[in-house]
């Protein structure tokens, strides 16, 4: 069982991020990005890459902070095996699906997303970068996912599986081929936990559909349940209202059971904490697992082009700390997801106060 880690320090650590180089690293995509991937006392940990951060890592793993030592064991997440393979056509397996965390490979089933115009684009978001930069591919072929899942969990023993995809214009919002997806690494691999993210369907049966298909859980990502926070933040998103989230929420702890079904609410977008805290609350009494987790000012949103700063490591740890508490009297906890951010708790300090 991993360490227990102090909350304060991996709290600074998630917003003022560390000065080093490791080998397993990912910049722009779905999702905090622009980290670096680590065990921190045993504890799958992404951390922001960031030059003026006081923190530093030696290449012996020793932590220093203003060139303190901190009697920490960080150790770098090696590079993948299946990073040094490609299909048949000639695209490498690292552009199909990433590994994230310790053992969780990650694909953007589909890069591009119609609310990534400059008025509807969210504004923390850089999913379409990667694929500016021709680190990935526009869509992932369901045969494509299965043939690198197959390698990664041959070669670097991954243990799940997390499909996001950018939303589409269809009632199903992207989970139509989602489902196809599933299903085809389902049928390869039976044994393998799999999580999808997308945002509600306008025809809610896609939820079932996608469960069906073969998957363990389901991520449904609203980041805030202040509208204010939503129209400045997710301007394209917050046209959904939040009735439509409670209703997909709803519907998803039907279909999929308690605690298999997550959202991301963030952590420095404005919104009051003590507000912030008590809609995770709601959402926990609903079986809905909030997976909190501090704004990253990413190269290429919007935000950072304006000089929005990550949020005080302070705040950042108080409501980690309330939500973790929350969570422990209901009895639920990340890991026990299977798949997906929570399970993988990597991005989030939810697992140091047993989250």
């Amino acid at each position: 069982m991993a360490a227990p880690i102090d909350l304060g320090l991996r709290a600074e650590l998630a917003v003022a991020g560390l000065r080093a180089a490791p080998p397993l690293r990912r910049g722009a995509g779905a999702g905090p990005s622009d980290d670096g991937h680590w065990t921190l006392d045993g504890r799958a940990t992404t951390l922001p890459m960031a030059a003026g951060s006081p923190w530093s890592c030696a290449p012996d793993g020793t932590l220093t902070r203003n060139g303190v030592v901190v009697d920490v064991d960080l150790a770098p997440v090696a590079r993948p095996r299946f990073y040094d393979l490609e299909t048949a056509d000639g695209i490498p397996y690292e552009q199909i699906a990433r590994l994230h965390g310790r053992d969780v490979l990650a694909t953007t089933v589909v890069q591009t997303c119609v609310r990534y115009g400059e008025a509807t684009r969210c504004r923390f978001c850089t999913i379409e970068e990667s694929l500016h930069a021709g680190a990935t591919t526009p869509v992932k072929r369901p045969e494509e996912i299965v043939e690198v899942a197959v390698a990664a969990v041959r070669l670097d023993g991954v243990r799940q599986l997390v499909m996001t995809t950018g939303t589409s214009n269809g009632v199903d919002r992207g989970a139509r081929h989602l489902a196809r997806c599933v299903a085809a690494v389902h049928a390869a691999l039976p044994g393998l936990p799999i999580q999808v993210q997308v945002e509600p369907p306008a025809d809610l049966d896609w939820i079932r559909k996608l469960r069906r298909a073969g998957t363990t859980a389901i991520g449904i990502h609203v980041e805030s349940l202040d509208q204010k926070v939503r129209k400045h933040w997710t301007p394209g998103k917050a046209t959904v209202p939040l009735k439509r989230y409670y209703a997909a929420w709803t519907e998803a702890v039907r279909i999929f059971g308690r605690n298999r079904v997550s959202t991301y609410l963030l952590i420095g977008l404005g919104e009051d904490p003590d507000e912030l805290v008590a809609g995770a609350e709601r959402l926990i009494s609903m079986g809905v697992y909030p997976f909190v987790v501090p704004y990253r000012p990413l190269e290429g949103g919007l935000a950072h082009a304006d000089g929005v700063g990550a949020p005080s490591h302070e705040i950042v740890a108080d409501v980690t700390d309330r939500v973790g508490r929350a969570l422990r009297r209901a009895g639920m906890r990340g890991a026990d997801q299977e798949a997906g951010c929570a399970a993988c708790g990597a991005c989030s300090a939810l697992g140091t106060v047993g989250g």
